[in-house]
């Protein structure tokens, strides 16, 4: 099984590994912890994912429905590339926060 690792700061987190089908349910039902560290935006830093499926994508989408949930926004930096493209071809672009 992939891991993925999750390191957080003030209104941050940081992952590193691999966004797949393997790997995210370790993360599944933890973005309410994570959430809860940040004031009115958390900022999550994808810039140490080596790979990602439409699992990974599908987590990301998870985490913006519970930010909502809160009163949050959350915000994805330095998104890979290949989970751009699965986001786009998804059309979930404009759902998503991603900036670099």
């Amino acid at each position: 099984m992939s891991e993925v690792e999750v390191s957080q700061a003030a209104g941050q987190v940081s992952l590193s590994g691999q966004l797949t089908f393997d790997s995210v349910t370790d993360l599944q039902g933890r973005e309410e912890a994570l959430l809860a560290g940040a004031d009115d935006r958390l900022e999550v830093d994808l810039g140490q994912v080596s790979r990602s499926d439409s699992a990974g994508l599908a987590l990301l989408v998870a985490w913006v429905r519970s930010a909502r949930k809160m009163g949050k926004a959350i915000t994805f930096l330095n998104v890979p590339q290949q989970l751009r493209a699965i986001a786009a071809v998804s059309g979930l672009e404009a759902l998503l926060e991603f900036s670099d």
